[in-house]
């Protein structure tokens, strides 16, 4: 597969990954207008990063994250569960995966890690937290495969129709 990952410029490719992220998550169009102004948010953070894959000129699937911030949205919300499981220092210096996703039509095919291993890889913060839906899944297998371990489990996120674990691992992630 002619693939390659690198960075990208998110605020400017915000569509095209959306529609990535509404195929891989089953995002209706007033979902990903929501998420698109989110999106655009934080890449005006300091330290927000991201990269993309490409196959064939086409964006197959991205990552972005950020130094976590406790006066963030995502922060204030799982702090209390993870005060509750005596994990609330995993809220400090710690790079946040805040999305990634990958084109169905090209799961299982390494791209998930890689791009997860080249954000982190270029991380300051010592460890990285993230939140996935609750389930076995093919990506919480993938989270727990890079040495992410569940810090708190059934987080209510509002709005959100299924509950989320937080995960957290130290970096640089553990490889194969």
């Amino acid at each position: 597969m002619d693939l390659v990952i690198g960075p990208l410029d998110l605020s400017a490719h915000v569509d095209e990954a959306l529609a990535v992220q509404a195929i891989a998550f089953g995002l209706g169009p007033d979902e990903v207008a929501v998420r698109r102004q989110i999106v655009l948010r934080h890449m005006t953070y300091p330290g927000a990063r991201s990269f993309g894959a490409t196959s064939r000129g086409s964006l197959v699937g991205f990552v972005y994250g950020m130094p976590n911030d406790r006066a963030h949205w995502w922060s204030t919300v799982v702090e209390p569960y993870l005060r509750a499981r005596h994990c609330e220092e995993w809220l400090d210096e710690s790079f946040v995966i805040t999305e990634l996703h990958v084109h169905p039509h090209h799961q299982n095919r390494g791209i998930g890690r890689a791009l997860i291993t080249t954000i982190t890889d270029g991380a300051t913060e010592p460890r990285s937290i993230l939140s996935a839906i609750d389930q076995d899944s093919p990506a919480r297998g993938l989270y727990h495969s890079l040495g992410y371990q569940d810090l708190a489990r059934q987080v209510l996120f509002p709005s959100a129709p299924k509950p989320y674990a937080v995960m957290g691992a130290p970096l640089p992630l553990r490889r194969r």
